[in-house]
Protein backbone atom coordinates (compact mmCIF):
# COMPACT_ATOMS: atom_id res chain seq x y z
CA UNK A 1 0.00 0.00 0.00
CA UNK A 2 2.88 2.38 0.75
CA UNK A 3 4.16 1.91 -2.83
CA UNK A 4 0.68 2.59 -4.18
CA UNK A 5 0.27 5.74 -2.08
CA UNK A 6 3.47 7.38 -3.27
CA UNK A 7 3.09 6.35 -6.90
CA UNK A 8 -0.36 7.76 -7.60
CA UNK A 9 -0.46 9.32 -11.06
CA UNK A 10 -4.12 9.57 -12.06
CA UNK A 11 -7.42 10.63 -10.52
CA UNK A 12 -8.67 7.06 -10.76
CA UNK A 13 -5.62 5.75 -8.89
CA UNK A 14 -6.13 8.37 -6.17
CA UNK A 15 -9.78 7.32 -5.76
CA UNK A 16 -8.92 3.60 -5.65
CA UNK A 17 -6.16 4.08 -3.05
CA UNK A 18 -8.25 6.52 -0.97
CA UNK A 19 -11.16 4.03 -0.80
CA UNK A 20 -8.74 1.22 0.15
CA UNK A 21 -7.22 3.39 2.90
CA UNK A 22 -10.72 4.27 4.13
CA UNK A 23 -11.59 0.57 4.39
CA UNK A 24 -8.36 -0.12 6.27
CA UNK A 25 -8.93 2.70 8.75
CA UNK A 26 -12.60 1.86 9.24
CA UNK A 27 -11.54 -1.65 10.30
CA UNK A 28 -8.43 -0.78 12.32
CA UNK A 29 -8.92 2.71 13.80
CA UNK A 30 -11.31 2.46 16.77
CA UNK A 31 -11.80 6.22 17.08
CA UNK A 32 -12.55 6.64 13.39
CA UNK A 33 -14.80 3.56 13.35
CA UNK A 34 -16.85 4.95 16.24
CA UNK A 35 -17.19 8.27 14.40
CA UNK A 36 -18.34 6.53 11.22
CA UNK A 37 -20.79 4.39 13.22
CA UNK A 38 -22.33 7.51 14.77
CA UNK A 39 -22.92 8.82 11.24
CA UNK A 40 -24.31 5.42 10.13
CA UNK A 41 -21.71 5.29 7.35
CA UNK A 42 -20.24 1.93 6.30
CA UNK A 43 -17.63 1.26 3.59
CA UNK A 44 -20.28 -0.58 1.59
CA UNK A 45 -22.11 2.76 1.27
CA UNK A 46 -19.04 4.71 0.14
CA UNK A 47 -18.25 4.73 -3.59
CA UNK A 48 -16.59 8.14 -4.03
CA UNK A 49 -13.97 10.18 -2.18
CA UNK A 50 -16.59 12.84 -1.39
CA UNK A 51 -18.65 10.26 0.56
CA UNK A 52 -15.82 9.38 2.95
CA UNK A 53 -16.39 10.80 6.48
CA UNK A 54 -13.83 13.36 7.69
CA UNK A 55 -12.80 13.07 11.34
CA UNK A 56 -12.84 16.41 13.21
CA UNK A 57 -9.24 17.36 13.96
CA UNK A 58 -10.08 17.97 17.63
CA UNK A 59 -10.04 14.18 18.19
CA UNK A 60 -6.24 14.33 18.03
CA UNK A 61 -6.39 16.33 21.28
CA UNK A 62 -8.43 13.82 23.26
CA UNK A 63 -7.98 10.36 21.65
CA UNK A 64 -5.27 8.06 20.36
CA UNK A 65 -6.03 8.19 16.65
CA UNK A 66 -4.33 5.00 15.48
CA UNK A 67 -5.01 2.42 12.76
CA UNK A 68 -2.06 0.20 13.66
CA UNK A 69 -1.08 -2.16 16.47
CA UNK A 70 2.62 -1.49 15.90
CA UNK A 71 4.80 0.28 18.43
CA UNK A 72 4.71 4.08 18.28
CA UNK A 73 8.07 5.34 16.98
CA UNK A 74 7.45 9.10 17.25
CA UNK A 75 4.83 11.27 18.92
CA UNK A 76 4.38 14.67 17.32
CA UNK A 77 2.68 17.37 19.38
CA UNK A 78 1.22 20.70 18.37
CA UNK A 79 2.59 23.96 19.75
CA UNK A 80 0.31 25.63 22.27
CA UNK A 81 0.08 28.09 25.11
CA UNK A 82 0.79 26.97 28.68
CA UNK A 83 -2.08 24.88 29.99
CA UNK A 84 -3.74 24.44 26.59
CA UNK A 85 -4.57 20.96 25.31
CA UNK A 86 -2.27 20.04 22.42
CA UNK A 87 -2.78 17.60 19.58
CA UNK A 88 -0.82 14.36 19.56
CA UNK A 89 -0.06 12.42 16.39
CA UNK A 90 1.21 8.93 17.16
CA UNK A 91 3.42 7.70 14.31
CA UNK A 92 4.07 3.95 14.15
CA UNK A 93 6.19 4.10 10.98
CA UNK A 94 8.40 7.17 10.79
CA UNK A 95 9.60 6.09 7.34
CA UNK A 96 6.15 6.92 5.97
CA UNK A 97 6.65 10.51 7.12
CA UNK A 98 10.18 10.67 5.73
CA UNK A 99 9.11 9.31 2.36
CA UNK A 100 6.19 11.73 2.25
CA UNK A 101 8.13 14.94 2.93
CA UNK A 102 11.15 13.95 0.82
CA UNK A 103 9.04 12.98 -2.19
CA UNK A 104 6.80 15.99 -1.59
CA UNK A 105 9.76 18.38 -1.59
CA UNK A 106 11.21 16.74 -4.69
CA UNK A 107 7.83 16.99 -6.43
CA UNK A 108 7.78 20.78 -6.06
CA UNK A 109 11.43 21.81 -5.77
CA UNK A 110 13.64 19.02 -7.10
CA UNK A 111 16.64 17.33 -5.48
CA UNK A 112 17.26 18.48 -1.90
CA UNK A 113 21.02 18.03 -2.46
CA UNK A 114 20.96 21.04 -4.80
CA UNK A 115 19.98 23.32 -1.90
CA UNK A 116 21.57 24.83 1.16
CA UNK A 117 18.83 24.80 3.82
CA UNK A 118 18.79 27.61 6.39
CA UNK A 119 16.13 27.40 9.10
CA UNK A 120 14.87 30.26 11.26
CA UNK A 121 13.17 27.73 13.53
CA UNK A 122 13.89 26.28 16.96
CA UNK A 123 16.59 23.63 16.95
CA UNK A 124 15.25 20.08 16.88
CA UNK A 125 16.80 19.41 20.28
CA UNK A 126 14.81 22.31 21.78
CA UNK A 127 11.43 21.23 20.36
CA UNK A 128 11.47 17.48 19.91
CA UNK A 129 7.72 17.15 19.46
CA UNK A 130 7.52 19.28 16.32
CA UNK A 131 6.88 17.45 13.05
CA UNK A 132 7.99 20.58 11.16
CA UNK A 133 11.33 20.75 12.94
CA UNK A 134 11.79 16.99 12.47
CA UNK A 135 11.29 17.47 8.71
CA UNK A 136 13.54 20.52 8.41
CA UNK A 137 16.25 18.87 10.51
CA UNK A 138 16.26 15.95 8.09
CA UNK A 139 16.21 18.21 5.02
CA UNK A 140 19.27 20.00 6.45
CA UNK A 141 21.06 16.64 6.77
CA UNK A 142 19.90 15.41 3.36
CA UNK A 143 21.17 18.60 1.70
CA UNK A 144 24.73 17.49 2.57
CA UNK A 145 25.80 21.14 2.63
CA UNK A 146 28.08 22.26 5.49
CA UNK A 147 26.40 25.70 5.53
CA UNK A 148 22.93 24.21 6.14
CA UNK A 149 21.62 24.54 9.67
CA UNK A 150 19.30 26.11 12.25
CA UNK A 151 19.54 29.79 13.09
CA UNK A 152 17.37 31.32 15.78
CA UNK A 153 19.21 33.92 17.85
CA UNK A 154 22.31 34.42 15.66
CA UNK A 155 20.61 36.28 12.80
CA UNK A 156 23.67 38.44 12.10
CA UNK A 157 25.61 35.32 11.16
CA UNK A 158 22.63 34.14 9.12
CA UNK A 159 22.48 37.44 7.21
CA UNK A 160 26.16 37.19 6.24
CA UNK A 161 25.78 33.57 5.18
CA UNK A 162 22.65 34.34 3.15
CA UNK A 163 24.39 37.13 1.23
CA UNK A 164 27.50 35.02 0.58
CA UNK A 165 25.60 31.95 -0.60
CA UNK A 166 23.41 33.99 -2.91
CA UNK A 167 26.43 35.85 -4.31
CA UNK A 168 28.10 32.49 -5.02
CA UNK A 169 25.05 31.36 -7.01
CA UNK A 170 24.16 28.63 -4.50
CA UNK A 171 20.48 27.59 -4.55
CA UNK A 172 19.30 28.30 -1.01
CA UNK A 173 16.10 27.68 0.93
CA UNK A 174 15.46 29.96 3.90
CA UNK A 175 12.51 28.57 5.85
CA UNK A 176 11.25 30.36 8.93
CA UNK A 177 8.45 31.63 11.13
CA UNK A 178 7.09 34.96 9.95
CA UNK A 179 8.16 37.18 12.87
CA UNK A 180 11.73 35.86 12.71
CA UNK A 181 11.91 36.62 8.98
CA UNK A 182 10.69 40.16 9.76
CA UNK A 183 13.35 40.49 12.47
CA UNK A 184 15.97 39.53 9.88
CA UNK A 185 14.96 42.11 7.25
CA UNK A 186 14.69 44.85 9.89
CA UNK A 187 18.35 44.24 10.64
CA UNK A 188 19.47 43.80 7.01
CA UNK A 189 17.95 44.47 3.58
CA UNK A 190 18.71 41.91 0.87
CA UNK A 191 18.70 41.58 -2.92
CA UNK A 192 18.56 37.83 -3.38
CA UNK A 193 18.60 36.09 -6.75
CA UNK A 194 19.19 32.43 -5.89
CA UNK A 195 17.22 32.08 -2.65
CA UNK A 196 13.72 30.81 -1.88
CA UNK A 197 12.08 32.49 1.14
CA UNK A 198 9.49 30.19 2.73
CA UNK A 199 7.33 31.27 5.67
CA UNK A 200 5.60 28.71 7.88
CA UNK A 201 3.30 30.68 10.15
CA UNK A 202 2.07 33.89 11.74
CA UNK A 203 3.10 36.13 14.59
CA UNK A 204 0.66 35.59 17.44
CA UNK A 205 2.32 36.57 20.69
CA UNK A 206 5.35 38.31 19.15
CA UNK A 207 4.15 40.92 16.64
CA UNK A 208 1.01 42.54 15.33
CA UNK A 209 -0.87 40.10 13.12
CA UNK A 210 -0.68 40.93 9.41
CA UNK A 211 -2.84 39.72 6.55
CA UNK A 212 -0.92 37.50 4.15
CA UNK A 213 -0.77 40.06 1.34
CA UNK A 214 0.77 42.69 3.62
CA UNK A 215 3.22 40.23 5.21
CA UNK A 216 4.38 38.92 1.84
CA UNK A 217 4.76 42.42 0.43
CA UNK A 218 7.02 43.42 3.34
CA UNK A 219 9.06 40.21 3.01
CA UNK A 220 9.36 40.55 -0.77
CA UNK A 221 10.69 44.06 -0.37
CA UNK A 222 13.06 43.17 2.47
CA UNK A 223 14.56 40.12 0.77
CA UNK A 224 14.44 41.56 -2.73
CA UNK A 225 12.53 38.59 -4.15
CA UNK A 226 9.52 38.40 -6.47
CA UNK A 227 7.57 35.80 -4.48
CA UNK A 228 7.29 34.47 -0.94
CA UNK A 229 6.75 30.73 -0.68
CA UNK A 230 4.69 29.07 2.07
CA UNK A 231 4.31 25.62 3.60
CA UNK A 232 0.92 24.21 4.65
CA UNK A 233 1.26 21.42 7.17
CA UNK A 234 0.19 20.49 10.67
CA UNK A 235 0.91 18.08 13.50
CA UNK A 236 -1.96 15.82 12.46
CA UNK A 237 -0.64 15.35 8.90
CA UNK A 238 2.36 13.59 7.40
CA UNK A 239 2.26 15.55 4.12
CA UNK A 240 2.60 19.22 3.21
CA UNK A 241 1.13 21.57 0.65
CA UNK A 242 3.38 24.27 -0.82
CA UNK A 243 2.76 27.72 -2.26
CA UNK A 244 5.25 29.31 -4.65
CA UNK A 245 3.55 32.69 -4.35
CA UNK A 246 0.29 34.61 -3.90
CA UNK A 247 -0.87 32.25 -1.15
CA UNK A 248 -2.02 29.62 -3.68
CA UNK A 249 -1.07 26.13 -2.48
CA UNK A 250 -0.68 22.86 -4.33
CA UNK A 251 -0.44 19.33 -2.95
CA UNK A 252 1.55 16.20 -3.84
CA UNK A 253 -0.42 13.47 -5.68
CA UNK A 254 -1.27 11.55 -2.48
CA UNK A 255 -2.80 14.59 -0.75
CA UNK A 256 -6.04 16.41 -1.58
CA UNK A 257 -7.98 19.38 -0.21
CA UNK A 258 -11.78 19.62 -0.23
CA UNK A 259 -14.02 22.18 1.46
CA UNK A 260 -17.18 21.45 3.41
CA UNK A 261 -20.28 23.55 3.86
CA UNK A 262 -19.88 25.70 6.98
CA UNK A 263 -23.49 24.98 8.01
CA UNK A 264 -23.54 21.26 7.08
CA UNK A 265 -20.24 19.51 7.79
CA UNK A 266 -21.20 16.41 5.77
CA UNK A 267 -21.74 18.35 2.54
CA UNK A 268 -18.71 18.84 0.27
CA UNK A 269 -18.62 22.15 -1.60
CA UNK A 270 -18.18 22.61 -5.30
CA UNK A 271 -14.81 24.13 -6.26
CA UNK A 272 -14.54 27.88 -5.88
CA UNK A 273 -16.80 28.09 -2.82
CA UNK A 274 -15.40 29.04 0.60
CA UNK A 275 -15.76 26.44 3.34
CA UNK A 276 -14.14 24.41 6.06
CA UNK A 277 -10.95 22.69 4.91
CA UNK A 278 -11.03 18.89 4.73
CA UNK A 279 -7.68 17.21 4.11
CA UNK A 280 -7.03 13.81 2.57
CA UNK A 281 -3.48 12.74 3.45
CA UNK A 282 -2.94 9.15 2.36
CA UNK A 283 0.48 9.15 4.06
CA UNK A 284 -1.52 9.06 7.33
CA UNK A 285 -2.13 5.36 6.62
CA UNK A 286 -1.55 4.30 10.24
CA UNK A 287 -3.63 7.08 11.86
CA UNK A 288 -6.43 8.85 9.95
CA UNK A 289 -6.17 10.09 6.36
CA UNK A 290 -9.46 12.01 6.32
CA UNK A 291 -9.45 15.07 8.58
CA UNK A 292 -11.82 18.02 8.95
CA UNK A 293 -9.61 20.94 10.03
CA UNK A 294 -10.55 24.25 11.63
CA UNK A 295 -9.17 26.19 8.69
CA UNK A 296 -11.36 28.02 6.19
CA UNK A 297 -10.36 27.88 2.57
CA UNK A 298 -11.24 27.76 -1.09
CA UNK A 299 -10.34 25.11 -3.69
CA UNK A 300 -9.89 26.13 -7.32
CA UNK A 301 -10.86 24.12 -10.40
CA UNK A 302 -7.24 22.99 -10.88
CA UNK A 303 -7.22 21.64 -7.27
CA UNK A 304 -4.92 24.35 -5.94
CA UNK A 305 -6.24 25.99 -2.78
CA UNK A 306 -6.07 29.05 -0.54
CA UNK A 307 -6.39 29.36 3.24
CA UNK A 308 -8.56 32.35 4.14
CA UNK A 309 -9.01 32.06 7.89
CA UNK A 310 -10.02 29.99 10.88
CA UNK A 311 -13.26 28.79 12.41
CA UNK A 312 -12.09 29.56 15.95
CA UNK A 313 -9.47 32.22 16.50
CA UNK A 314 -9.23 31.41 20.20
CA UNK A 315 -7.29 28.24 19.39
CA UNK A 316 -3.88 29.70 18.56
CA UNK A 317 -2.29 27.92 15.62
CA UNK A 318 1.14 28.35 14.16
CA UNK A 319 4.68 27.15 14.56
CA UNK A 320 5.65 30.61 15.84
CA UNK A 321 4.62 29.44 19.32
CA UNK A 322 7.54 27.02 19.35
CA UNK A 323 9.98 29.83 20.01
CA UNK A 324 8.08 31.50 22.86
Amino acid sequence: MQNKIFNIQTEQEFTEVALAVFNHQFKNNKVYRSFCDLLYIHPSDVKTVQEIPFLPIQFFKSKEVLASQDKVEETFTSSGTTGSVTSKHFVTDINLYKESYLKGFAHFYGDIEEYTVLALLPNYLERKGSSLVFMVDDLIKKSKKPESGFYLDNIEELAKKLIQLDKNGQKTLLIGVSFALLDLIEMQQFHLKNTIIMETGGMKGRRKELVREELHQILQSGFGVAEIHSEYGMTELLSQGYSKGNGVFDTPPWMRILTRDTEDALTINASGKNGGVNVIDLANYNSCSFIATQDLGKVHDNETFEIIGRFDNSDIRGCNLMVL
